[in-house]
């Protein structure tokens, strides 16, 4: 049971923020952020395990397709496994081997690995984003090495002084209690040694990682595993004098006369997971957090095929929605816990459309295998090619395009009867209408539009508006979006 709680705003004067500023954009590889993302109605396209190559080669599309920020996979050195092939993922005696999640084993904080491409593709594909008005962001990973520490290479082991100065005093020991803070943020989690963020040697370091990305191009981090990065007051470690990792990464605090480079320029979020005994507020003074649990109950309403009896309207989060970054569903949900793999691609669309309509988090669309199925979750099994074409569907095209437009307009959310049905409506200028089940819906329901004739412009299917009610029939799995000419 999620209980329903108020919203917290993070202070302006120490939040994380987009500030923009044409007169840095100087040449591809060095420019600023774009003037195109620029607000909390921009989108996120997640290229799960495309190469870098393969984001430049669609970045048109990308662009086209309504999204204003591409997030990468991890994009450091890495370890090498199954012999450097590049399945997805794989079992003894597959022909291809390989594993999607060896990415999120760093050996070094360098740019470049054997699974996304090396560092000139990154920076073709930064020039490519820049030439589009698209904006990179980063998957980082700062909290662990690789599961066998023996294969960090030897310049991560220098610029800590040593192999034992890069873990904490109690990085080996596995985390029995997720809950308990001590353990959550120093100990060793799924076999990953814990990293000693607070190591001003390997502050240093990562961020010499990180200011190098920024040189490139890149204009945003995703931080994987946030939450086991403690915060300033949190329990400290046996090696760790002061929890200061964030005040570092965020850009308020200089590290052995290194500083982040242009932070009112960068978009910076974390996989803060929520769950008993986390911090969330105190995350959201440094940065904009993931909401898995809103993603859980709206998957509940998906797989049900009806939202009757589910909580939309609550963002199930205690910061403010703006400080969101939401998503229908995640590469862990996929891929790890195949939580919700199950869902197809319809279903999936009908919750970014939903999503997305909405006034409030920056929603991140997952990019699903090409060749997926609901009983094949890896589909052509490739890491480095391009996802299943539902990022450019017209549908999700569609509502991305009005997202934009109705950015600054109020929302109302509408649930049918039976819970079939959810409309978004924005003001008085427009409305998504979702049908979230496999059945046809005829519809009454209340409605800001103003009265009047509307068609969608995707399947020019009709809806009328009289004295504050809309009526008409939607198609099974099928979303529409009318607006006020």
């Amino acid at each position: 049971m999620i209980l329903k709680t108020s919203y917290i705003t993070p202070s302006s004067a120490i939040k994380t923020v987009l500030l923009f500023t044409a007169s840095l954009f100087v040449q591809p590889g060095a420019y600023a952020t774009s003037p195109r993302a620029n607000t909390v109605d921009d989108a996120i396209l997640h290229a799960w395990s495309w190469s870098f190559k393969t984001i430049a080669d669609n970045m048109k599309k990308i662009a086209e397709s309504g999204y204003d920020w591409v997030q990468t996979s991890p994009a450091q050195a890495c370890f090498i496994g199954d012999g450097g092939e590049l399945a997805l993922y794989s079992q003894p005696g597959d022909s291809v081997m390989g594993k999607w999640y060896y990415y999120y084993q760093p050996t070094d904080w360098t740019i470049g690995n054997y699974m996304l491409g090396s560092r000139e593709d990154f920076r073709a594909m930064c020039d490519s984003a820049y030439r589009y008005g698209v904006n990179i962001i980063v998957d980082v990973l700062p909290n662990h090495t690789a599961v066998d520490h023996t294969a960090v290479l030897p310049g991560l082991d220098n610029a800590v002084g040593g192999h034992e100065n890069l873990f904490h005093a109690n990085g080996f020991t596995p985390i029995t209690d997720y809950n308990d803070r001590y353990q959550a943020t120093t100990g060793e989690m799924g076999g990953l040694p814990d990293v000693n963020t607070e190591n001003p040697d390997f502050q240093k370091y990562y961020l010499q990682y990180v200011n190098d990305l920024i040189n490139l191009g890149a204009r945003g981090f995703r931080y994987d595993t946030a939450k086991h990065i403690g915060l300033p007051g949190e329990p400290l470690d046996a090696k760790s004098p002061r929890n200061n990792f964030w005040d570092v990464a965020t850009g308020r605090e200089s590290v052995k006369g290194l500083t982040l480079l242009m932070p009112d320029s960068l978009y910076i979020y974390g996989e803060v997971l929520q769950d008993r005994n986390v911090n969330e507020t105190g995350y959201a003074e440094y940065i904009d957090q993931t909401a898995s649990n809103y993603g859980h109950v709206l998957r509940e309403a998906l797989e049900a095929g009806s939202a009757k009896d589910v909580d939309l309207f609550n963002w199930h989060h205690p910061v403010d929605p703006r400080y969101l970054v939401t998503w229908v569903e995640s590469h862990d949900t996929y891929a790890n816990e195949h939580e919700s793999a199950g869902l197809n691609d319809d279903q999936i669309r009908m919750g970014w459309v939903f999503l997305a309509s909405r006034n409030g988090g920056r929603p991140l669309f997952f990019s699903r295998p090409a060749g997926r199925t609901p009983e094949n979750y890896w589909g052509n099994n490739r890491v480095g090619e391009r996802g299943n074409d539902e990022f450019f569907h017209p549908e999700v095209v569609a509502v991305n395009n009005f997202r934009k437009e109705m950015a600054g307009q109020p929302e109302n959310i509408y649930i049918s009867k039976d819970g079939r049905v959810l409309e978004v409506a924005r003001g008085d200028k427009g409305v998504s209408l979702v049908n979230i089940s496999d059945k046809e819906a005829k519809i009454k329901m209340d409605t800001t539009l103003p009265d009047g004739t509307y068609q969608d412009g995707l399947y020019n299917n009709t809806f009328t508006v009289s004295k504050g009610q809309i009526q008409g029939t939607l198609q099974p799995l099928t979303s529409y979006i009318l607006t006020k000419d």
